[in-house]
């Protein structure tokens, strides 16, 4: 599948400032939920019922009417009688060991406000680089403005998942960044992807979804269904992904990077609870293999510490939303060109 990537204004740090556009919650009665960071500037918020604010269906809340908000620690509480639809409503709200098999509607986007606002602690991802430029093929193409072609193959979240849009999806976000890096390239990017499998479907169709097309640049997405219940050992996926590395290489003399996932609902039934363990295998995997790495679970791992999983799942499961691929965007920022 060819991705259309469209401008986007830019999210995040901006001129100094720790400026946050688009940061999910869902509100449970009067519960009080963590913004991503504490010390909020005040002013700086608003909360409304759609991801951007231009969208035609989009209400603004009001700040103490709709919810309060304790700046200091960066807190955010919906009031009785609040316009915004309480999560405690929701039919999987605080239930543990979930089957979402059991319920006909378990989604998380009815629920979500989308909140920008600006903090004066610094951003978790200022300063964070790569040692070394792992992409030096790729990076000279785009030097020379030559045309290249990024191909996405992995699971459900490599495909899209439930962001809203192809634009929000945060390889869409990262094409659209190098861009701005390499004004002279021009940079395609397309779709392989096999949602609700695992690199053991991944290695068996690489010929039908990889073999007959011909990239510079293979990010490889995989790990969240392999790590469920009944899946694939971590040194069974280490493995799988060393081999989807060496069939890119030496097939397509193509440069490859492998990207970990984030802890699935740890309240979910099918959850194995020892992402940790896969993450460890596809960096080793890449080490390796010779290949670009990047954490995606090292820096989910900073979010919850502060921020509740659902917040963040649109299925309440394990696909991220909006502001969940803008997360995946911004670690793949940390590559160095």
């Amino acid at each position: 599948m060819l991705w259309s990537c469209k401008a986007l204004q830019p999210f995040g740090s901006s001129k100094g400032k720790n400026k946050i556009e688009g940061e999910s919650f869902v509100l449970a009665s009067t519960n009080p939920a963590n913004f991503l960071y504490p010390f909020i500037r005040k002013g700086s918020v608003t909360v409304r019922n759609t991801y951007l604010p231009t969208d035609s269906a989009s209400i603004i809340y009001t700040e103490g009417i709709d919810y309060t908000i304790d700046y200091k620690k960066g807190r955010i509480t919906r009031t009785p009688g609040s316009r915004i639809p309480d999560y405690s409503k929701h039919p999987l709200f605080e239930k543990t060991d979930f089957d979402q098999n059991n319920f006909s509607n378990y989604s998380n986007n009815p629920y979500f406000v989308w909140v920008d606002y600006a903090s004066k602690q610094k951003s978790i991802f200022a300063g964070n680089v790569s040692p070394e430029n792992q992409l030096p093929n790729f990076t000279a193409k785009l030097n020379k403005g030559e045309p290249v072609l990024v191909l996405s193959y992995g699971n459900s979240i490599a495909a899209g998942a439930e962001a809203s849009s192809p634009q929000f999806r945060f390889q869409n976000r990262w094409v659209e960044y190098l861009k701005t890096l390499f004004p002279k390239a021009t940079i395609q990017l397309q779709d392989g992807s096999l949602p609700g499998y695992t690199t053991v479907e991944g290695i068996a169709k690489w010929e039908t979804f990889i073999g007959k097309k011909n990239p510079d640049l293979v990010l490889l997405g995989w790990g969240m269904n392999e790590a469920n219940i009944g899946g694939i050992t971590p040194k069974e996926y280490q493995n799988n992904l060393v081999k989807l590395v060496q069939l890119t290489k030496e097939q397509k003399n193509a440069e490859v990077i492998i990207y970990s996932c984030f802890r699935p609902n740890d309240n979910w039934h099918y959850s194995g609870h020892s992402m940790n363990l896969y993450t460890d295998a596809a960096k080793e995997a890449a080490a390796i293999s010779g290949c670009a790495f990047v954490d995606v679970y090292a820096i989910f791992e900073k979010v919850f510490a502060r921020k509740d999983q659902p917040s963040l799942l649109s299925n309440n499961i394990n696909h991220p939303n909006n502001f969940g691929h803008w997360l995946y965007f911004q670690t793949f920022k940390w590559l160095k060109f």
